[in-house]
């Protein structure tokens, strides 16, 4: 039971901040400045991607699984 809770937490702790950064941008907000850039989707992306690669590498480098 240990190791499945301490997969899911694994899960968890990687998606849950891409969760949050694609609700706060999922907003209607006229006045987030990010909205108006060229390559705002693109961007979006990239920062998702990066925070969660780099909080797999981050939970590698600690051994967690």
């Amino acid at each position: 039971m240990n190791e499945i809770m301490k997969r899911l937490t694994v899960v968890a702790t990687v998606f849950i901040p891409q969760t949050f950064i694609v609700g706060v941008w999922g907003m209607n907000f006229d006045f987030m400045p990010e909205t108006g850039w060229k390559y705002d989707y693109l961007f979006a992306w990239i920062i998702i991607i990066v925070i969660g690669v780099g909080t797999w590498l981050y939970l590698l480098k600690r051994k967690w699984f």
